[in-house]
């Protein structure tokens, strides 16, 4: 029975097309578009090019798009061209492709971000160098102390009080804008060597105040801010690098108990990615190298999951969900190379699902 459950109308059915309801909203499937950066948006306002790209993705059969790490003031954009949510024109950009993924049955989520001490960079085809001021980039960049990323890069700025005070604000405010602008799931972003990740591990968090005694205090106060202004009706996840693949840095046991107190503070999802801490991390490459994280913070934090990185066949996304390993897939680069991913995927397990009917004839209808 691997990888089969009982639908609605009785019959068997892959369990990664079962539809689950999180808080007052019900996804299609289990499969969910990753945010992923596109370093296409001009002063943070999406364009044409984020509706062709989430929008391909909801009519391919996703049950829920993610929208890109979006920065919640502009020193916390990873480059000049990231998308932005710190104010209503950025909104209102956003409101239209929202509408559109919804409107082809998919849920519109958005990922809240803040690039700390990894801002002011080019775009990855532009080499990611770090910018200055002259080149389109800014200072100051901020950071848990005064350690850049890597050298070469900017030494951050350390957050003061007021400093902390203002990115748990802006993380609020930003959401309350995606709600404004039609988005039903919002995932703060607490991984990949990032602004609350930085605060997160222990290698880039040597602060002696309370938010270096107790290295969750941000991100614990992101949430709750968040969660002060996001519906109960509406989901809220956070993403985790749950190792940093480095002696002394983060690892599952660390993890679990972040995850745990983020459900005592109404998270709905944890999404176990790992990583970008520092460049010099080893990062496993291999299939599925990322899904025991998912799995262990599932059964060990009482919490549901998401499983990412290098899932990429039907049969393996399928049999992570029936085993218990997560509840969620998350696709990334397979999406970039196949958008109508859920579909296929629909055909290869023997599942009947509906095409958008201009496409129905490519479906077998």
């Amino acid at each position: 029975m691997a990888g089969r459950g009982p639908s609605a109308s009785g019959r068997w059915m892959a369990r990664l097309f079962e539809p689950m309801v999180l808080r007052g909203i019900r996804l299609r499937n289990r499969i969910v578009m990753s945010p992923m950066c596109q370093y296409s948006a001009r002063d943070g306002v999406p364009d044409e090019w984020h509706l062709a790209h989430l929008g391909a993705r909801a009519v391919g059969g996703a049950g829920l798009v993610v929208a890109e790490a979006t920065a919640v003031e502009p020193a916390g954009r990873i480059s000049p061209a990231d998308a932005g949510l710190w104010n209503g024109v950025q909104a209102e950009a956003w409101a239209r492709i929202a509408r559109f993924v919804a409107s082809q049955g998919a849920v519109a989520g958005i990922q809240l971000a803040h690039a700390g001490r990894k801002a002011s960079t080019a775009a990855p085809w532009k080499g990611g160098k770090p910018l200055g001021p002259q080149e389109g980039g800014w200072r100051p960049v901020y950071g848990p102390t005064g350690e850049p990323f890597r050298p070469g890069h900017p030494e951050p700025e350390p957050l003061d009080p007021q400093g902390v005070a203002r990115v748990v604000s802006a993380f609020a405010a930003a959401a309350a804008r995606a709600l404004e602008a039609g988005f039903a799931t919002v995932e703060i972003h607490a991984a990949h060597g990032y602004l609350l990740h930085e605060f997160l591990s222990p290698l880039s968090n040597r602060r002696d105040d309370a938010y270096g005694r107790d290295r969750r205090r941000l991100l614990f106060e992101v949430v709750d801010a968040v969660r002060a202004v996001w519906p109960e009706r509406l989901p809220l996840w956070v993403r985790l690098s749950a190792s940093d693949y480095l002696p002394g840095g983060i690892d599952a046991d660390d993890t679990v108990e972040t995850a745990r107190g983020l459900q005592r503070r109404g998270v709905d999802v944890v999404d176990c990615s790992s990583g970008g801490l520092q460049p010099n991390a080893a990062i496993p490459d291999r299939p599925g190298y990322q899904v025991p994280f998912a799995a262990r913070v599932r059964r060990e934090a009482g919490i549901a999951t998401a499983a990412v990185g290098r899932i990429t066949e039907p049969a393996q996304a399928d049999a992570i969900v029936a085993g218990g390993e997560a509840d969620l897939i998350l696709l990334g680069r397979e999406l970039l190379r196949r958008p109508y991913w859920p579909l296929e995927a629909a055909t290869a397990l023997g599942v009947q699902i509906d095409a958008p009917p201009q496409y129905a004839r490519a479906w077998g209808k």
